[in-house]
């Protein structure tokens, strides 16, 4: 993997003077839309199997405030388990507290199906693993779910660290998410890249860090070092700009 080429060169003699490159998951390599459809099938089939008034449309909406609530309600940057809202989603539909292995499984085929990368997500993070530059992920997710996902989409070897906040604790923009990862890479943030979809989380946490911002379809801001339209472009950036320029 990249990391362990940082001194003696890749194998193509490609190098840069980054030292890494880290990258969100929802929303960055995985398509967010193909989540929540993964969702939406697993809420209609509960509709079914539990003989549940609502329409799937009405269930879909019942299951998603269900879940984002209890997101919110986290004491501020406090990792939540995904695993655990959804088991409230799941409550609020069927009005009671199933146990796991009653819908987990359903809902685990439901996304094994359905889930889908960002196109160009794949060929990206493959070129720069052959590269000289740390190619990590810091993203708020289930360690297991965010591993799992990697896997299916072939890349997970592909990175040289793993830092999600079930593992660090807190979510971003905590420090201590980039802290982990900066530590597990040795790389200067000053020297770092930050791929994100969401400014407040993804890119400003990382600028507050001294990392450079790259925000994929996050808003605008002072924190943003650079933009993409696609993965692929990140390649421009790390063979033609230098840090701090």
């Amino acid at each position: 993997m990249s990391g362990s080429n940082r001194d003696s060169g890749d194998a193509d003699g490609s190098s840069t003077a980054w030292d890494a490159v880290f990258w969100d998951i929802g929303g960055v390599i995985l398509e967010l839309e193909s989540v929540q459809a993964a969702h939406a099938a697993f809420v209609e089939e509960l509709v079914e199997d539990h003989d549940l008034e609502p329409s799937v449309e009405e269930a879909v909406d019942t299951w998603r405030t269900a879940v984002g609530t209890h997101f919110r309600e986290r004491e501020g940057t406090e990792f939540q388990s995904a695993r655990e809202a959804y088991a409230v989603g799941v409550e609020a539909l069927v009005g009671e507290n199933l146990p796991r292995e009653r819908w987990e499984p359903d809902f685990e085929r439901h996304v094994e199906s359905s889930i889908e990368p960002i196109p160009g997500a794949v060929e990206t993070i493959e070129e720069l693993s052959r590269r000289d530059i740390h190619v990590g992920v810091v993203s708020d997710v289930d360690d297991d779910a965010g591993k799992e996902m990697l896997e299916r989409f072939g890349v997970r070897e592909q990175f040289d660290s793993i830092t999600t906040s079930e593992e660090v604790g807190r979510t971003k923009p905590d420090p201590a998410m980039f802290e982990t990862a900066l530590a597990k890479a040795g790389a200067a943030p000053e020297r770092s890249l930050m791929i994100g979809d969401r400014y407040d989380h993804d890119v400003k946490g990382a600028d507050e860090m001294g990392i450079h911002g790259v925000a994929f379809g996050a808003e605008d801001g002072p924190a943003v070092a650079y933009r993409i339209d696609s993965p692929e472009e990140v390649l421009g950036i790390v063979e033609r700009e230098q840090p701090g320029g």
